[in-house]
């Protein structure tokens, strides 16, 4: 199964490794062309208004849109989260607007507020995900079609819509590759 990971801010490397460690192959995705012959898209951490602006720059904001309304995976990390919500709280920057959350930039405080922490997910078996926080936003409200999977410190950290999966966090930066697995056997069904 092919995967594109946007490539264009953050630790996309990263999620490039991880998918070919789960058995995707994993394409770097900048432009509009590129978004074709995938199944799934991973938009990475980074900087989410820096991402958005890029992504209109380059002509992806729409293509990846109409891909989403097709029938196209999307996992989205603390930035990509952010760019897939359909309301950003305090903020007009450019956005997917696919899945319906309201989320929270820097939610969880900035730089000097980031940490780590376990969560048990039912959906990815019973061993504690790892998860990495880095200046990460939450979801503060989700809509009726939204599953939320995981909370930290009262805050939604791991939801899914269709086919549509965001993480707060970054599980690239760690050895579980679980997540990311999950991502996979979700664009198959």
């Amino acid at each position: 199964m092919k995967i594109g990971v946007l490539a264009l801010q953050g630790a996309f490397r990263e999620h490039c490794w991880m998918l070919e460690r789960c058995g995707a192959t994993a394409v770097e995705v900048r432009k509009p062309a590129e978004l074709d012959d995938i199944a799934g898209l991973v938009i990475p951490g980074g900087e989410s208004t820096t991402i958005g602006k890029l992504m209109v720059l380059w002509g992806l904001l729409e293509k990846v849109q109409t891909r989403a309304q097709q029938g196209m995976g999307i996992y989205g990390t603390c930035a990509g989260m952010i760019m897939l919500a359909k309301e950003i709280i305090g903020s007009d920057q450019p956005r997917l607007g696919l899945m319906d959350v309201a989320v929270r930039r820097n939610g969880f405080g900035r730089q000097r507020e980031s940490f780590e922490a376990t969560m048990v997910v039912p959906e990815f078996g019973p061993k504690p995900v790892e998860a990495v926080f880095i200046r990460a936003p939450y979801i503060e409200r989700a809509g009726e079609q939204v599953k939320v999977m995981a909370i930290v410190n009262d805050k939604i950290v791991i939801a899914r819509q269709d086919k549509l999966l965001v993480t707060a966090f970054h599980p690239e930066l760690t050895d579980d590759d679980r997540i990311h697995k999950y991502f996979i056997s979700m664009i198959s069904e």
